[in-house]
């Protein structure tokens, strides 16, 4: 929706400036699709969308970062919504778009590729790092497919063979993860992204749950390099 499409990117554009005043190294934002064209149909367009921004970014100081998420959700049959799922992409998007990346290790576990090998290739384009885990169930994926759940019953969470953790509560060897992250310099930020089904629901449960992302990660980041 080139309506939809301007709107987004003005406000994008409102964040880089609200940034910079803000001294905020980063603005993340997402690729997206285009559903019913082809992948390569939308790189193209993506190489035209994205240079205004990014060179806004750049003549502010900005870095423009882009989340590794797959939004399947956003694909109406639960492919993958977001071109910016797998490093193969990724070499497109830091090298031919000039953008960053929020790196998420998540999402990255559910689709088959181990997070930590991703990391020292990327070193100089990982410039945040979203701290979440996630539990997978293999029996469940024998009847649902590596994509998920077709039928959601209008629950956009329910993908059918994972869910999503706080750090310390899924599969993510977060001392891998960051142990490789200190050996490549990385001196950025790592934030939680808490969306736990387990730890939600009520202030209680996600408090409860941030001070479990808080005591698997802490003893993990040395004296303030990350933090």
């Amino acid at each position: 929706d080139p309506a939809e499409r301007s709107a987004i990117n003005e406000h994008v554009l409102a964040c880089i400036a609200a940034a910079a005043l803000l001294g905020c190294p980063t603005v993340g934002t997402f690729v997206g699709r285009d559903p019913s064209r082809s992948v390569a149909a939308n790189l193209a367009d993506a190489e035209e969308v994205f240079k205004p921004l990014v060179d806004a970014a750049g003549e502010k100081g900005v870095k423009l970062v882009i989340e590794n998420c797959v939004m399947e959700g956003w694909h109406p049959d639960g492919y993958p919504g977001n071109i910016a799922y797998s490093p193969e992409l990724w070499e497109w998007l830091t090298g031919r778009l000039g953008l960053f990346l929020n790196w998420d290790p998540s999402h990255l576990e559910w689709i088959g590729i181990d997070p930590v090998e991703t990391i020292r290739p990327f070193a100089e384009k990982i410039v945040h790092v979203q701290a979440k885990d996630v539990e997978v169930f293999p029996e469940l994926r024998n009847r649902f497919g590596c994509y998920g759940a077709v039928d959601k019953g209008g629950n956009p969470w329910h993908t059918g063979w994972w869910r999503y953790r706080v750090p310390g509560r899924g599969q993510i060897d977060w001392l891998r993860v960051v142990d490789r992250l200190h050996e490549v310099g990385f001196t950025g930020t790592v934030s939680v992204e808490h969306e736990d089904p387990v730890w939600g629901g009520t202030p209680e449960k996600v408090l409860e749950g941030l001070r479990i992302a808080h005591a698997t990660l802490r003893p993990l980041v040395g004296n303030g390099d990350a933090a």
